[in-house]
């Protein structure tokens, strides 16, 4: 079937992704999930295991500001209430995966936003 061929082709991007990028307590991994509706984002350690930042256009503080949950602009949003984040929690520096997406659009967006608000990549 072709959703299956589709499926497999997803998750081939997203093993060739992980495999260079994994995050460590010096610099933890900032993981972007997209959906057709909204836009994920988490700072996580991998080797504790533990999320230790994470914002998204579901979250009530962020869900007052935004018209439309799926655009570019809702995740510029994303990308700085996830950078504020790490900030306040002493995070300056993360590597960034983006889980099998583009670096283009939506994507793009969140990084670019989070960059100017403070976190290096």
């Amino acid at each position: 079937m072709k959703t299956d061929r589709i499926k497999k082709a997803a998750l081939r991007r997203k093993y060739h992704v992980r495999k260079t990028v994994s995050g460590t307590p010096d610099r933890p991994r900032l993981l972007v999930f997209r959906s057709n509706r909204h836009i994920y984002a988490q700072i996580i350690d991998d080797a504790a295991g533990a999320t230790l930042a994470s914002a998204s256009t579901r979250a009530r503080g962020l869900r007052d500001q935004l018209t439309n949950a799926g655009d570019k602009k809702a995740a510029e949003i994303v990308g700085e209430a996830v950078a504020k984040q790490a900030l306040g929690v002493g995070i300056k520096c993360v590597c960034f995966d983006r889980n099998r997406y583009k670096f283009h659009g939506r994507v793009r967006a969140l990084a670019e936003a989070a960059r100017k608000t403070g976190l290096v990549f």
